[in-house]
């Protein structure tokens, strides 16, 4: 039963095409086939009777990976705007037979192992996993809509194509479309041959076999639903014997299938897995608006709008309507398209701006629809287990990023933090942790940022090889990881994350992994990098009731090695070592401050002193001195006198530039609030100003860029106030020159002329004048009048 009732009738039919869907839909009522074989993996045909499920909802896909090997893994992605889908749905509610006929997942996944060319991965699904093309084979390949196009005379595939189908109204023959195109593609396949496209010739022969085992059971009510450049090769006529020869010795894996959520996102070619179109949004709305396609598509972009604030009328609607309509009859095309609606929007809507546009794009042309597959779809024990927490904890998965505030307090929160840095573990991105919009500092309270992928599916299949739960497939990963790790660093932030993904059978092993690592590590660069995510661990046993005993021992004994080996290993570092130096050392004493507030004591009094020996020890850089100096000033362990006397000798005659320099980054950089501390007490910063007046021209221009660094990390406002404060000199000049050199409101006196600028507001603030003597006042203050000692009564005021 063909076209016009002669052998089987082929849809050729462009994948993700509204119009293609419409067509099919049409072509399929008209004709009445008995069978209904569409293009994808054979695998599939058990699966697709879930595809009537009430609760499968487009978009999804057909996901295959090879059962020893889930990362290595094809889609088949399906939206509602798909002729495939289309097919398959109307074959169900018809009861009529519906079977895929392409080659099977087992072949085309093994081929992937092989050595095989770019060429001969195209058209296996969508792939799961990124490829490395070959840019020569890639520039021969044919495009045949951009043929297609070029020979119909337009520069622009896209368009022609949506202006020759996707924009036309149904034709009277249903079957008049398909002709058009097979003929089309009939005589490109002549021209080109398989178009660069080395496994088609595959594809086709197993095609072509399954099309002839149909034939014999359903003789001509056969209709097939492919890729309008499989065509030709569907009608061409071979016999069995050759195409079964095409297919002998191709290699087999053997492979699980199932139905995965799938999004509009992915469906676009910036999406990752490509499926060729740019706008499913768009497409989708084409495909679901029963009329006015353009007049319903301003709708929704004017609720969009609405939704985010921005003010959009009735008019503005209309008005961008017409001015679609307008745009499409003046470029000659059948129905106003997405260019012209976009194009309608920017000048009607959003004034000429593009950044409103973006929004439009990213919410509507693209889309953030999330597919939903049913329970009954087969499916990995470990992604049973994690749909099951995901109901319990109500965290569903979605498409649109949010974020999600955690209070770790609560059962049900904590659990779902549980979750989510297990499947960190496991890698299986759901979640990342984000910076808190609340100001909290403690360890109760966490911040996530959620989206779910499709590729997490894969991700999912994989970790299945840890185990058949979340838990035990976590706590198995992280002691592989633990056993595995070379750097100590590693196996420190291997046991903060056990801490957090609450792991108490993995624990035992990571400790033990983490002692050895420890024992046997003697940089102490490496120790001093590994104790701070070791004390950070010890406070999430205060809110998550985590044991952490052994955890604060291996802790207090890196803490030890680490005094007792970093005075020795500071001397003589380099510019770039003692700037690495400088880090460690401030983290080892938020580590130390952590390890005294949970009741180990002695070890800030052992740091202490460690830090007294660093910053008084000329063979340690300076900028490690300065540095220690103004944390032990900071702690309350060194008096102002004293750390006066320490600057004045980092920066007397004898110390280089270079040195000195490096001594005031230490003590006042790296935006610490040393700026604040030369604001507030002004010895340091006269010691600071009256070294740098003395610098040597010379030594000067080498010194700037350190000091620049240095000065820059400060706010604007603490730099002014600096500045200031080195303009008007030493607090301790006489008062009258202090008034009479000082800019004003930096004074240690009262500025008279400005305090007279504020009294008429004052006074009107305390209604102690009428409406007059405002008035008059104002008038005094703006003309410069009134500015002697007798007039001002700010003080009675104050």
């Amino acid at each position: 039963m063909s076209e016009r009732g002669r052998g089987p009738l082929l849809l050729g039919v462009r994948h993700h095409g509204p119009g293609s869907a419409r067509a099919v839909r049409a072509a399929l009522d008209a004709a009445g086939p008995g069978v209904v074989l569409v293009e994808g993996p054979p695998e599939a045909d058990v699966l697709v009777s879930l595809a009537a499920d009430e609760d499968m909802v487009p978009p999804v896909a057909l996901l295959a990976h090879v059962v020893d090997e889930p990362g290595r893994s094809a889609f088949w992605p399906l939206a509602e705007f798909s002729p495939e889908w289309v097919a398959i749905r109307w074959a169900l509610e018809r009861d009529v037979p519906v079977r895929f006929i392409d080659l099977p997942a087992a072949h085309s996944l093994a081929l992937r192992a092989q050595a095989v060319t770019p060429d001969d991965l195209e058209g296996l699904g969508e792939q799961g996993e990124d490829q490395s093309g070959d840019d020569v084979r890639e520039a021969m390949r044919v495009d045949p809509l951009a043929v297609l196009a070029e020979t119909a005379g337009h520069d622009d595939p896209e368009r022609w194509w949506e202006d020759v189908v996707e924009h036309r109204a149904g034709a009277e023959d249903a079957f008049a479309p398909f002709e058009a195109l097979g003929e089309a593609m009939g005589a490109l396949r002549e021209e080109y041959g398989d178009g660069g496209h080395g496994l088609d010739l595959v594809r086709e022969a197993y095609m072509r076999l399954q099309l002839r085992a149909a034939q014999k059971e359903f003789a001509d009510r056969v209709a097939v639903v492919c890729g309008a450049w499989h065509v030709p090769a569907l009608r061409v006529k071979t016999t069995v014997a050759a195409d079964r020869a095409v297919l002998k010795g191709l290699p087999k894996a053997k492979v699980d299938m199932t139905w995965v959520p799938w999004t509009h996102r992915r469906l676009a070619r910036a999406g990752g897995y490509g499926a060729g179109i740019d706008s499913p949004g768009w497409y989708g709305h084409l495909f679901s608006a029963p009329d006015r396609p353009v007049e319903r598509w301003m709708t929704k972009v004017a609720g969009l709008f609405r939704d985010e604030d921005r003010i959009v009328s009735s008019a503005h609607v209309i008005e961008a309507v017409r001015l679609a309509e307008t745009l499409a009859a003046m470029r000659g095309r059948p129905l106003a398209g997405l260019t012209e609606t976009t194009d309608a929007i920017r000048a009607v809507m959003c004034e000429g701006s593009d950044v409103p546009l973006s929004l439009v794009h990213d919410k509507l042309v693209v889309g953030d629809v999330l597919g939903e597959v049913p329970d009954a779809a087969p499916a990995v024990p470990l992604q049973r287990d994690l749909t099951r927490l995901q109901r319990s904890l109500r965290l569903k998965p979605e498409a649109l990023e949010r974020e999600l505030e955690l209070d770790l307090r609560k059962e049900t929160d904590a659990a779902r933090s549980r979750l989510l840095h297990r499947l960190r573990l496991l890698d299986v991105g759901w979640g990342e942790p984000a910076r808190s919009v609340r100001a909290s500092t403690g360890t109760f309270r966490e911040t996530w940022r959620l989206r779910w992928e499709p590729e997490l599916s894969v991700r999912v299949a994989e970790a299945g090889v840890w185990g058949t739960t979340v838990l035990s497939a976590a706590t198995a990963r992280a002691e592989a990881d633990a056993i595995g790790a070379q750097a100590l660093a590693d196996v420190t932030a291997l046991a903060e994350r056990c801490l957090l993904a609450e792991l108490p059978e993995a624990l035992p092993v990571v400790m033990r992994v983490l002692a050895d690592r420890a024992a046997m590590d003697a940089d102490v660069g490496h120790l001093a990098q590994a104790l701070p995510a070791l004390v950070r661990s010890l406070r999430y046993g205060d809110v998550r009731g985590t044991d952490t005993q052994a955890l604060s021992e291996v802790a207090a004994g890196l803490a030890e090695r680490v005094f007792v080996g970093l005075p020795p290993a500071c001397a003589g570092l380099d510019r770039d070592a003692a700037a690495e130096m400088r880090v460690h050392v401030d983290a080892v004493h938020a580590a130390v401050g952590l390890l005294e507030d949970d009741g180990t004591a002695g070890h800030r009094g052992r740091w202490h002193s460690v830090l007294r020996v660093l910053a008084a020890r000329d063979s340690v850089a300076g900028v490690i001195r300065g540095r220690c100096a103004r944390l032990l000033l900071d702690d309350g362990q060194l008096a102002e006198g004293e750390a006066a006397r320490l600057m004045g000798l980092a920066l007397s005659p004898g110390t280089g530039p270079a040195e000195a320099a490096a001594w005031i980054e230490g003590f006042v950089g790296g935006g610490s609030g040393g700026g604040l501390l030369l604001v507030h007490d002004e010895r340091l910063l006269m010691l600071v100003d009256d070294w740098l007046t003395g610098v040597s021209a010379d030594a000067f221009t080498d010194v700037l860029p350190l000091l620049r660094r240095t000065f820059s990390a400060y706010e604007s406002g603490v730099r002014r106030t600096l500045g200031e404060l080195v303009r008007r000199g030493p607090a301790g000049a006489g008062p009258t020159a202090a008034v009479s050199a000082a800019p004003p409101g930096f004074a240690p006196g009262l500025d008279h002329a400005r305090a007279d600028a504020v009294l008429p507001v004052v006074r009107l603030l305390l209604g102690t004048d009428d409406a007059d003597a405002y008035a008059d006042a104002t008038s005094d203050a703006t003309s410069g009048s009134g500015s002697g000692r007798g007039d001002n009564d700010l003080v009675g005021v104050a």
